[in-house]
């Protein structure tokens, strides 16, 4: 696993993950289980942008982008290639 995905892996269970046991799948949808909600992608674009220095444009904001580890890591990959 890249280390973009085991530090957003480990973001997401200290920000929305609240059993200690709880764990998620690289590609189970982050909305769909309710994982998180609208105001937690927010919270995860500003943690992506604060921490890797990107801008999420709005038009990213789908869920091809950030509805699972594995999409959030790829988008992630993506955008600092393109860097």
């Amino acid at each position: 696993m890249s280390d973009y995905a085991n530090n957003i892996r480990s973001f997401i269970a200290e920000n929305f993950l609240f059993r200690a046991d709880a764990e998620i799948a690289d590609d189970q949808s982050l909305l769909d289980s309710g994982v998180m909600d609208s105001t937690g992608v927010l919270e995860l674009i500003a943690y992506l942008e604060s921490t890797y220095g990107i801008r999420v444009a709005d038009e990213e904001i789908i869920p091809d982008n950030l509805d699972s580890i594995s999409k959030v890591t790829a988008y992630l990959t993506s955008k600092k290639i393109a860097a």
